[in-house]
């Protein structure tokens, strides 16, 4: 019987498997995983599972009995420990499964801070997985401070989370404001303005130069200008990598991630990849997207392609991120952009329109859930949007779907 294998219980992995079912795919399937967990949601672990406003079964993807109920075999808590693309093989610790196609789905890791610094004391964290968040939960409470890593999305979620639960907040970003690798000035300084009105304590253009503990658990902070902060716990986020040991030990190209072609392949054609870990054509480069929409829909198509359909790709970027009252919704890439026109809506939403020249590329959308839909759709059609009406906050958008 044909046997396809799955690497990876993630969002991609779970999105790919279930999709060969539903297009009628009969071999075996196994999906393997290194949490001993049936596939689950993240986005909510450090936000609504971490303020205990979700449980445990709630982030599951689908239910346990999904996976028996479609013929699916879940290998969970195991680690697989090399690749042969010769001999079509995956080894785990004790069997070997052999494949006729194979789908990696590895997803990312979080950077972590050096040994050297204090990395590795007791009570430094990074917001991962389901045992990160549960190991954390137990400390984030009224009264305990914290210092947070890094003024990305990841650390600002964070922030807020801990903020939520009383917790006294130090943020540090070592670039010169917050959100500055992935944002303009401006949507900077709208989450800037949340969250110190939230009692959080920013400081940018500052780094951590090494924690220190007593009795091996962290204690404080030294930062970068000489400055010290008393902490009970760290949240690090500086970043994700993506997870390539295993493609890269079995030889697979490489770039910024494992390497696919538009239709999620490898350069081992017997072998496929999608997530945060795969990097594919856009746009006349190879990029990857750290996002759950990305994960979904290209896994689903990788799935469809290892069936024979021939699909290409085509990436729709968009993201979320929920901060207190305020979700952000963010659809298409700024890079490149020269231009940012702002508008204010109504009831305090807010949102920043990205252009490169004349053309609408991106947009960050604070609360405004209709100025998001039209600039997305907007965008995916390769359409722009008339620069005066989008700063109007009288303007209606709708015209411009139709211009």
């Amino acid at each position: 019987m044909t046997h396809f294998v799955v690497i990876g219980a993630g969002q991609a992995g779970a999105s790919l498997v279930a999709q060969l079912r539903k297009q009628g795919f009969e071999g075996e399937i196994t999906l393997i995983g290194s949490e001993p967990v049936v596939p689950y949601q993240r986005p909510p672990l450090s936000k609504a599972y971490l303020l205990g406003e979700m449980e445990l079964e709630r982030l599951y993807l689908r239910p346990e009995s999904f996976y028996a109920d479609s013929n699916i075999t879940l290998k969970l808590g195991r680690q697989v420990q090399a690749i042969d693309p010769a001999e079509k093989t995956v080894t785990l610790a004790d069997e070997v499964l052999h494949y006729d196609q194979l789908a990696l789905t590895t997803g990312s890791s979080p950077r972590r801070l050096p040994a050297a610094i204090g990395g590795d004391l007791n009570g430094v964290y990074v917001l991962r997985d389901l045992a990160d968040v549960d190991a954390m939960a137990p400390v984030v409470k009224d009264g305990a401070r914290t210092l947070i890593v890094g003024g990305g999305y990841i650390g600002l979620e964070a922030a807020a989370v801990c903020a939520k639960r009383g917790v006294s907040v130090t943020l540090v970003e070592m670039a010169d404001r917050i959100l500055q690798r992935v944002a303009a000035p401006e949507t900077s300084d709208y989450f800037r303005s949340l969250h110190t009105g939230h009692g959080v304590d920013i400081r940018e253009g500052i780094g951590l130069e090494r924690l220190e503990g007593e009795g091996g658990a962290v204690s404080r902070a030294v930062l970068s200008d000489g400055s010290t902060v008393e902490v009970d716990f760290v949240i690090v986020g500086v970043g994700i990598t993506p997870a390539c040991e295993l493609a890269e030990a079995a030889g697979l190209a490489l770039e910024n991630g494992i390497k696919v072609d538009e239709q999620g392949r490898t350069s081992d054609p017997a072998i496929w990849a999608a997530g945060d870990c795969a990097s594919f054509p856009y746009r006349g480069s190879h990029i990857r997207l750290e996002s759950v929409p990305n994960a979904i829909d290209q896994a689903e198509v990788a799935a469809r392609n290892m069936l024979g359909a021939g699909e290409t790709y085509v990436a729709k970027p968009w993201f979320w991120s929920d901060q207190y009252d305020v979700k952000l919704q963010i659809a298409g890439l700024n890079t490149g952009y020269d231009n940012v026109v702002s508008r204010a809506g109504q009831d305090g939403t807010m949102s920043f329109w990205y252009y490169t020249g004349d053309q609408l590329v991106a947009v960050d959308a604070m609360n405004d859930p209709r100025a998001y839909m039209v600039a997305k759709r907007l965008i995916e059609a390769g359409r722009t949007a008339d620069k005066t009406v989008v700063a109007d906050p009288e303007a209606d958008l709708k015209p411009l779907l139709r211009a």
